[in-house]
């Protein structure tokens, strides 16, 4: 990520009652989560100072946005109390080495990668003044990048934090006040539990919905494409996410997006081995059917 300093702050901040879980929250990475947690954080507390770090472009729509307060390069961290890295995954762990460098003061250092343990495992060498502690806000959209960003992302979502060490305590627990305070839920969980997690709940469907709507763009085309109904619609809305971010989710968990692949493959040959009796196919339309009331229900349960 190609960085240039910006030295701009944000005019007119409004002041606040509340004392804020961070005086100084960088964000290294201005993308559609990143820019939520900036908006986020600014509509929490406007007396925090907001730092953006991302390229040239990004970081003037940031500050049109009244995103950040102040645009700089990775130099501007120095004095930060919360370093959010909010790249994809492989350059967060490249980040990481930047951080002894830039950032002189005791910090607590998070990230938001879809996947745990190539970061955690990273974040090792840090020098004994960060605290490191991995999370993953669960509260993206279809599409990416800062122009999609708004502060109300969070609400009502997951926040998974995934600490290691004994050390990392209040840490935890001022990420956590920070995460319901973006309006969101924080879940406590090990690196590896989440990766197998999320294996399932996000990245399968993601390279599903990615994989079908190739097939069926390839097949019909444009114009049958416009006979479409709703079903294609909804069933494909993952497919518009942007592919730089899932070649490091992919790479960084291939031995548990593998076997959850391997999962869905089956099933599939199944049904296929199976159309001329529809016996299986009532079998799965019948746990479909079971788990997806299942899912509903924990949404509403969340909602509410």
């Amino acid at each position: 990520m190609a960085m240039t300093t910006l030295p701009v702050i944000q005019p007119g901040r409004a002041r606040e009652a509340q004392r804020p879980v961070f005086e100084k929250i960088g964000i290294v990475g201005l993308g559609l989560i990143g820019g939520s947690i900036a908006l986020a954080s600014r509509a929490a507390w406007p007396t925090s100072l907001v730092i953006g770090v991302d390229n040239k472009d990004v970081l003037e729509e940031a500050m049109r946005r009244h995103a950040i307060d102040v645009a700089a390069d990775l130099i501007v961290l120095a004095e930060a109390d919360l370093v959010v890295l909010a790249a994809p995954a492989k350059q967060n762990i490249a980040l990481l080495a930047d951080l002894d460098a830039n950032v002189r003061q005791p910090a607590i250092v998070t990230d938001t990668s879809g996947t745990k343990r190539a970061v955690v495992d990273a974040a090792r060498s840090l020098p004994p003044r960060f605290t490191f502690v991995g999370g993953h806000p669960l509260g993206g959209a279809a599409r990416g990048g800062l122009q999609h960003a708004r502060a109300d992302l969070f609400a009502g979502r997951p926040w998974l934090l995934t600490p290691e060490g004994d050390r990392s305590g209040a840490a935890v627990e001022k990420l956590s006040a920070f995460a319901r305070a973006l309006g969101s839920e924080p879940h406590i969980l090990p690196p590896a539990a989440h990766d197998r997690l999320l294996a399932f709940l996000s990245h399968l469907p993601q390279l599903t919905a990615s994989a079908l709507m190739q097939v069926v763009g390839d097949a019909v085309g444009t114009q049958g494409l416009a006979l479409a109904g709703r079903g294609l619609v909804d069933t494909t809305r993952l497919a518009s996410s942007p592919a730089e971010i899932w070649r490091d989710i992919g790479s960084t968990n291939v031995d548990e997006i593998g076997p959850a692949l391997d999962a869905l493959i089956a099933v599939l040959q199944a049904l296929r081995r199976d159309l001329p009796s529809g016996e299986k196919l009532d079998d799965v339309f019948a746990a479909a059917n079971r788990w997806r009331e299942h899912l509903k229900a924990a949404q509403a349960s969340d909602a509410g």
